[in-house]
């Protein structure tokens, strides 16, 4: 007789579920309900016509929520309230992830059982075309991407950039840095430097935004290029949540980029997750998962990223823990 645990089954059924209250977030972010319950309490009619949607389905959407904390209801006044969790998701909330939950790139999830099964991402079965040309072609999916990518990324780039040094005089370039975050608030800490914001053409105007609001303009610029064919000249390169897109002969063509045109005494300056030990739990390696999906990339330990800079003539030279699983790793010429 198969001994039925029922904790073990209410756990399961969790994980199962997982998925349904991400979308109950994705749905609360797109509504602006963060915002509306922000200014004030209120009824699921009140939500329905601030939002513009049916009064009845949002009442069930809202009841939904309170079970998974995303909002509160009070029985006296029968509005809802917002929640310290639902505050994550308000356009206006310092560290909003609300970009990240809505863009959706959560649709090639359900293509994992096919990923696994060729080793392939599955860009092209669901988009029709590899990720990153899917973001040119469909603009406001892309700039969905890249605000929630710089979402994820500031609690990082706060906690690293005090831990990267940078002389005055020295240029610094960000590689596929998006909308610039990580370089900018180098240029902050490091007074005499000047940055480069090297990207795709579909996201250098929205980073020239950004670095004319941070008044940077004169000290910063933002180009457009394919960094498998060139970088600019500069002392230090970053790249923040780049590696792990591409596969290991992409990633070391990336680097020799970097190494040929690295000015004496430069390095090139990698902020990602690394894998730690199988045996333990790793936030690394739910997102190697989220890799197998969305692109040919994938993501590393110290011995992968040793492998890849030896492979482009670079040689790893510093490591500095961060709030795991992210590290700050460091490659200089060899």
């Amino acid at each position: 007789m198969t001994d039925y645990k029922t904790g073990d089954q209410e756990a399961m059924m969790s994980i199962i579920t997982a998925q349904w209250v991400s979308q109950i977030a994705r749905t609360l972010a797109e509504m602006r309900v963060p915002d509306l319950l922000h200014e004030a309490p209120r009824t699921p009619d009140e939500i329905a016509e601030a939002a513009g949607t049916h009064p009845e389905t949002t009442f069930r959407l809202m009841r939904g929520a309170v079970g998974t904390g995303l909002a509160a209801y009070d029985d006296a006044s029968g509005r809802f309230t917002s929640t310290p969790l639902l505050d994550r998701l308000r356009t206006d909330a310092a560290d909003s992830l609300r970009n990240l939950a809505i863009v959706r790139h959560w649709r090639l999830w359900g293509s994992l059982p096919d990923a696994v099964r060729t080793g392939k991402d599955q860009a092209m079965e669901v988009l029709g075309q590899p990720l990153w040309e899917y973001f040119s072609a469909t603009p406001e999916e892309g700039e969905l991407f890249t605000q929630g990518i710089t979402e994820l990324s500031l609690p990082i780039i706060r906690e690293a950039v005090p831990e990267i040094p940078a002389d005055p005089g020295e240029t610094i370039v960000d590689l596929g840095g998006a909308t610039g975050a990580f370089v900018l608030s180098m240029l902050d800490e490091h007074p005499g430097t000047t940055g480069i914001l090297f990207e795709l053409p579909h996201v250098v105007d929205s980073a020239r935004v950004h670095i004319q609001a941070r008044s940077l303009s004169e000290r910063c610029t933002a180009q457009a290029g394919d960094f498998f064919e060139s970088v600019p000249e500069a002392d230090i390169y970053l790249l923040k949540f780049v590696l792990h897109d591409w596969d290991d002969e992409a990633c070391a063509r990336l680097l020799e980029r970097c190494r040929e045109a690295m000015r004496p005494g430069g390095r090139v300056v990698v902020v990602d997750m690394l894998i730690g030990p199988v045996s333990r739990p790793d936030p690394a390696a739910l997102m190697d998962v989220n890799m197998l999906t969305l692109q040919p990339g994938r993501e590393r330990d110290h011995d992968d990223l040793d492998r890849l800079f030896a492979s482009a003539g670079l040689k790893h030279s510093n490591t500095t823990p961060l709030t795991p699983p992210y590290y700050i790793v460091e490659a200089v010429t060899s």
